[in-house]
């Protein structure tokens, strides 16, 4: 067993390596661990060089995240499988919302597969953000050092750090449907937002209260140009009515076996307050609303529910969903927003079932769907809701 004090370093072997971090949980203060993947600048290059809770394999697999829970969280890295533009790995830990110091933790070591112990002296550190140590590149091999240096500023210091640009948080957890913002080309890391991909189909959230306040489900899309000429691409995808009319909606069912429909067709609303918890806010039938289209989960009920199933369906114009460029965006109060994007297969039929929220011990378990249907019918017989359905309107 080779023991590492802050500054030294070790030679480790080009293979298939675990790095567990270990602490002494503190009441009241979350700790989360990172690993961030650095070029020779010592920064990220973009969305993939950071493994964390919301994005568990990095590096085609190279960084993964295998557990993460109170008290010990274990990455596997395989060194000779990363891009030659990484450097670095930097293993990190955070406190959540700077709510305590390191000096709080009693216990806080690195352990690496190939016997290396680097504990992490917290006596007396006011940090709230910590790099627990690095593996390198030298002279074409890799090298683990214990470093035990971070910053008080937080994760916002530690992201600054690495080049990393988090959003800043909503100051209330009031209902206040967002602007859009449009996007920007950058090299930088949004912790603020979690996508979910194929290769990233699902993530997990728990509240240890089971308290998830209210839970928001935006759905928006391309605003395609109007054109009164009748021919061309965006006549066809506007189909008679001159607008495509794209609406969000879901179907619940309650642990008390109750099950149903949220959308505006047939003006099936929902209630925030009573059963289902679940309402629909808006009906935009053209996409010209900036704000899109809003569902809400009452998330202090969370309990009575087993799952939600958010879909989309096109109410008018032709079915085109990668021309739609549609995106659902779930937000829970205290987390990064979640965001699946509806058009990257494509698909040709009016149904899209995007994402099931399941209720996994009282945590909220999202998994990426982006499934299509010709109705309601046939996306309820593919997830076994067992409801009947009819033709409706709004």
């Amino acid at each position: 067993m080779t023991l590492l004090t802050p500054g030294a370093n070790t030679s480790v072997p080009t293979q298939v390596l675990s790095a567990t971090v270990s602490y002494s949980p503190v009441p009241g203060a979350d700790l989360d661990v990172s690993a961030f993947l650095l070029d020779e600048s010592g920064k990220v290059r973009g969305d993939n060089d950071m493994c964390f809770f919301g994005q568990q394999s990095v590096n085609m697999g190279a960084v993964k995240l295998l557990e993460s829970s109170s008290g010990r969280a274990v990455f596997s890295l395989d060194l000779g499988a990363l891009d030659s533009a990484i450097e670095k790995v930097a293993l990190t830990a955070t406190i959540y919302q700077n709510i305590a110091q390191f000096s709080a933790f009693p216990q806080l070591d690195v352990a690496v597969s190939s016997g290396i112990q680097a504990p992490i002296p917290t006596q007396g550190m006011a940090e709230t953000a910590l790099i627990l140590g690095e593996f390198y590149r030298r002279q074409g091999a890799w090298k683990f050092r214990c470093i035990a240096q971070g910053f008080a500023g937080g994760l916002a210091s530690l992201a600054e750090h690495f080049g990393v640009d988090i959003a800043a948080p909503e100051p209330s957890p009031a209902f206040v449907p967002p602007q859009p913002v449009a996007p920007a080309l950058t090299s930088k890391v949004n912790l603020s937002k979690i996508t979910l991909d194929k290769q990233r189909p699902s993530i997990s959230l728990a509240k240890k209260d089971g308290d998830f306040g209210e839970i928001t489900i935006n759905l928006n899309w391309n605003r395609a140009p109007q054109n009164s000429s009748g021919g061309g691409f965006f006549a066809a995808l506007r189909g008679k009515s001159g607008g495509i009319d794209l609406d969000v909606g879901c179907l619940y069912e309650m642990k008390n076996g109750r099950k149903g429909a949220v959308q505006a067709l047939g003006n099936a609303f929902g209630d925030f307050t009573g059963e289902p918890f679940i309402q629909l806010l808006e009906d935009d039938r053209t996409g010209a609303k900036s704000d899109g289209e809003w569902l809400r989960i009452n998330g202090k009920e969370w309990h009575a529910m087993r799952r939600v199933l958010i879909y989309a369906f096109i109410y008018e114009g032709a079915p085109n969903w990668q021309a739609t460029d549609g995106v659902i965006t779930l937000s829970i109060p205290g987390e990064p927003a979640i965001e699946v994007r509806l058009s990257e297969e494509g698909g040709t039929k009016g149904m899209c079932a995007i994402a099931l929220l399941e209720n996994v011990g009282d945590s909220v378990k999202v998994n990426r769907k982006v499934e299509f249907y010709k109705s309601h019918s046939d996306m309820d017989t593919a997830f076994d809701w067992g409801m009947r359905w009819a033709s409706g309107s709004k």
